[in-house]
């Protein structure tokens, strides 16, 4: 839903790539520094300081937008460097989620480590769902959409995030809502994919 709309957020894009792209940094370099705060953010959920956590996954997520404004107002978009984003994205995503896997949080009808491990599931399928479309040649143009794609997903991981300076219990109920969604997300593509083939 988000990703629909990015021409709305293309002025913002533009003023980020100018002003960032003043920094002696490559759009690849941009890529790769965003592992340093989600490791940050990592190490801050096993000592229980959700505070800095939620910090840290915050410089992530805005690492994540200067090496794509960069890259587009320097007129260096490449092949390459979109596929790396997508790596690094994979990595930074996983150690947030590797990092709430370790937290001692409370039961909501499952254990939290297996909400994660939906979660995990349900946003490799999402992936996968596209990535097998177009690796059988099942569809002609690239399988997109659904309800919880990636942006989706991190907003409401950041508000999990954001709910475990307060509570716990609220880490769960997100949790659980992500793992729904993102299985639901990912069922949306595959259907979607056969009603197009």
């Amino acid at each position: 839903m988000i990703s629909e709309n990015r021409e709305k957020f293309k002025s913002i894009s533009i003023k980020t790539g100018l002003i960032f792209g003043k920094l002696p940094f490559t759009p690849n370099q941009w890529t790769l520094s965003s592992l340093i705060p989600a490791l940050l953010c990592f190490y801050f959920l096993l000592k229980d300081n959700f505070v800095l956590a939620v910090v840290f996954f915050a410089v992530t997520a805005v690492i994540d937008l200067i090496d794509g404004a960069v890259a587009r107002v320097q007129g260096k978009t490449t092949k390459k460097g979109a596929y790396l984003d997508t790596i690094i994205d994979r990595f930074a995503e996983f150690f947030v989620l590797f990092g709430l896997f370790l937290v001692e949080l409370p039961v909501f009808y499952f254990s939290s480590k297996i909400w994660i491990l939906f979660i995990l599931f349900g946003s490799m399928m999402t992936t996968y769902a596209k990535a097998a479309a177009k690796e059988k040649l099942f569809l002609e143009s690239e399988l997109k959409g659904g309800l919880l794609e990636r942006p989706e997903r991190l907003l409401l991981l950041f508000l999990t995030l954001l709910a475990g300076i307060f509570s716990l219990q609220y880490v769960v109920y997100f949790l659980a809502l992500i793992a729904v969604l993102t299985n639901f997300t990912a069922l949306q593509r595959i259907f979607k994919a056969f009603s197009l083939a």
